[in-house]
């Protein structure tokens, strides 16, 4: 080998070093900055397109092919006609909405095989974002520091009507101004929405949802989490209410999609709506979050599902009303669970604590920081005082406002007089959803329960007139008698009478609906929080966004070598990874993809949660996998990266670094769900479902190949 070969070779090798020892920053960032930010780390990283043709506004981009689905999810578009991949439980609420003991599609999945198959969905919509622009300027013009919350608020408010208004002028357009950095920066976003979206096929919840409650937030999945639907337009392919004339959406950018897999240390990226983080937050806030909140609002989802699942198990038609309920409360229920555990185990609180005494340390050092001297104290002091109330704050929410009966109670609460014709319909709109998949005895029985624990707990319950009785009886007693009388007394829970009074519409028919005793329960427990906890948590909290705008602007001037994001607010953003496993347990070692042969051991164990559609299961056993196969032969079901992940990114597109799609984002792994707190690369990792397997369950299983001659597929 010659010199110039042994060079080569030698800068290959650093090259190879350098790429392997590379990780993944943390952080959600923002598309429109990723040029001045990020752009040249993600392409040390492997990425090989560029900032601008993930965002732009002056040509088409994958930002294009991004959306905001419903209220939480986000999905992309796959093809030039306007089809839709999101996850199965973005669109279960569509589902089980179209679903009954006739048409069970839950059970046995949904396929369109022609576009006039695809089934509307009312208040269903999609969002995209057409420009991003900081506009902190005008929003924070005439802001002073001497304002209080309250008149700081006011003012950004008035200015940003101003700006939001001149975004739209002249357009179809929406608008929203969303706060960066704990209101410290500000940036408008430029919407265009769509309300007529169509489901077009998912698979059995067997399927959509394999393993259930006992795989939600872990590692390794084998879940084909995925639904697909339809954006339809108006014939110049601008948003249009719902009608049979309408077209399908033709988008600006669609993904490409790519069988190629992915393979140990490919660069990934995920690109979506994050929900909430709070990266940002003190040690005193956590440690309130670890040690007082997360375990009574876990214990009081618990006692929810252990109920619904007692009626569920027991009948199919309950478990179709109640399927999306339990699915919603359990999301949760197992996600502050994890967040507890892994911000303990990631030993989250004494690595704060060093983080604020390095911050305290530079702030005493420098005379221009002196001004941040006492933040880190006056925050302890709020939290402090907050950690008195917190439990009234979650013994209400968790608690008595998750009785069904009271929180379609509270709605009534105001009614006096006559209502406006509309007003009247979106009454009656929204007593028939509730009555749809509601049954009294379930909720009655919830209701004891969570009641039981509201007055063993609250220390304002104590204090109540209303509840006198509880100094006579016990919690039990005064719980089972009082609720007894109010499943039987409310005229809420006679459907035909109820809606009838809402018709009537006159004096006397809202007063019997104000004067009820479900409309009073509510009415006194949320009076009651009003008036004794209320006024000081609003207080102690107006403090806090205060201090906690300040602490971010400190962190930013203190640790000026560091980069900051901000945290997630279900605005668009773009993290990035690469594909890889992870150690949960001493011993243990995880690998980063799972293929169709987990399913088999899963579902031969019998749980519940691991019952898996029989034809499927054939096709497996055939092993006639195709092109979805990977190089081995094997069909892989998911892989997991090292991608900032939230709520929010559900049914987001995860990208390679041509920025093809490689699968779909939908949940992560239990250890790392405390990266909305913290974010520990050893253990966070996104769980992504095989684009490959996708497309194997609609092409070969569902008989829906035909959809595949939409998508640009690079094989």
């Amino acid at each position: 080998m010659n010199n110039r070969s042994k060079l080569l070779l030698f800068i290959s090798f650093l090259c190879l070093i350098n790429f392997s020892t590379l990780h993944a920053d943390e952080g959600m960032w923002l598309p429109n900055l990723l040029k001045v930010l990020k752009e040249k780390e993600m392409k040390a990283f492997g990425m090989k397109v560029s900032a601008d043709d993930i965002y732009s506004v002056n040509k088409s981009s994958m930002k294009d092919a991004v959306v905001l689905f419903g209220r939480g999810c986000t999905g992309e578009l796959i093809s030039n006609e306007g089809l839709l991949l999101t996850n199965h439980h973005c669109g279960f609420g569509q589902i089980q909405k179209h679903s009954s003991l006739e048409s069970d599609y839950l059970k046995n999945g949904f396929w369109a095989m022609k576009k006039s198959e695809e089934l509307h969905n009312p208040g269903l919509t999609v969002t995209f974002i057409i420009s991003i622009a900081d506009v902190t300027k005008e929003l924070l013009k005439d802001v002073t520091d001497d304002m209080d919350e309250m008149q700081r608020e006011l003012k950004v408010k008035t200015n940003s009507l101003d700006v939001v208004a001149k975004a739209k002028e002249g357009t179809h357009y929406e608008a929203i101004i969303k706060p960066m950095y704990n209101g410290n920066e500000y940036y408008l976003f430029v919407t265009e929405t769509f309300s007529d979206v169509r489901l077009v096929g998912a698979p059995p919840m067997s399927v959509g949802n394999f393993g259930r409650d006992s795989d939600n937030w872990s590692w390794p999945r084998h879940t084909a989490d995925f639904s697909m639907f339809r954006i339809y337009a108006g014939p110049d392919n601008k948003p249009a209410e719902y009608s049979t004339k309408n077209v399908p959406y033709k988008p600006r950018h669609f993904f490409p999609i790519s069988l190629k897999g992915v393979e140990e240390n490919d660069f990934t990226m995920v690109y979506g709506f994050p929900a909430r983080t709070n990266e940002y937050l003190s040690s005193y806030a956590v440690e309130q979050i670890i040690n007082l909140s997360n375990p009574l609002k876990i214990e009081l989802r618990k006692m929810r599902l252990d109920i619904f699942n007692e009626y569920m198990n027991k009948d199919r038609d309950i478990f179709i009303k109640y399927a999306d309920k339990y699915a919603s409360v359990s999301n949760y229920h197992k996600k502050w669970a994890g967040e507890s555990k892994g911000l303990l185990n990631a030993d989250a609180l004494r690595k704060k604590r060093e983080y604020e005494a390095k911050f305290t340390e530079k702030v005493n050092q420098t005379v221009s920081l002196s001004k941040y001297g006492s933040l880190l104290m006056d925050l302890q002091e709020r939290y402090n005082r907050l950690a008195v109330f917190q439990p009234e704050m979650d013994l209400l929410n968790e608690g008595v406002l998750s009785i069904e009966l009271l929180k379609f109670a509270n709605g009534f609460r105001s009614l006096s007089g006559a209502l406006q014709a509309d007003e009247v319909e979106k009454k009656i709109s929204s007593a028939r959803a509730f009555y749809k998949d509601y049954i009294p005895e379930i909720d009655q029985k919830v209701a004891t329960a969570l009641l039981k624990e509201y007055y063993s707990t609250s220390t304002l319950a104590a204090s109540s007139e209303f509840d006198g009785r509880l100094m006579m009886n016990a919690p039990e007693q005064f719980t089972e008698s009082f609720v007894y009388d109010l499943f039987i007394t409310s005229v809420l829970l006679d459907s035909t009478r109820f809606i009838q009074m809402l018709r009537q519409n006159d004096t006397l028919a809202n007063a019997i609906i104000k004067n009820d005793i479900a409309v009073k329960t509510v009415s006194h427990f949320i009076d009651g929080y009003t008036s004794n906890i209320s006024p000081e948590v609003s207080k102690i909290n107006n403090d806090l966004v205060t201090l906690n705008r300040l602490y971010m602007q400190a962190q930013r001037e203190v640790f000026t070598d560091k980069t900051f994001y901000p945290d997630a607010n279900q605005s668009l953003r773009v993290s990035f990874g690469k594909a890889e496993g992870y150690e949960p347990l001493d011993g243990v070692k995880y690998k980063y993809y799972t293929t169709t042969k987990g399913i088999f051991q899963k579902n031969g164990t019998e749980h519940p949660d691991y019952v898996f559609e029989t034809d499927l299961l054939e096709l497996f056993e055939k092993k006639d996998f195709g092109q979805y196969a990977d190089k081995n032969g094997k069909l892989r079901t998911c892989f997991i990266a090292s991608n900032h992940t939230t709520g929010g990114n559900s049914g987001s597109p995860v990208l390679n670094a041509e920025g093809h799609l490689i699968g779909t984002n939908f949940d992560r792994n239990w250890e790392g769900t405390m990266s909305d707190i913290f974010y520990d690369i050893n253990q966070v990792r996104n769980i992504t479902l095989d684009i490959r397997y996708t497309l194997f369950i609609v092409d070969k299983y569902a008989g829906a190949g035909y959809l595949l001659n939409e998508m640009k597929i690079i094989k």
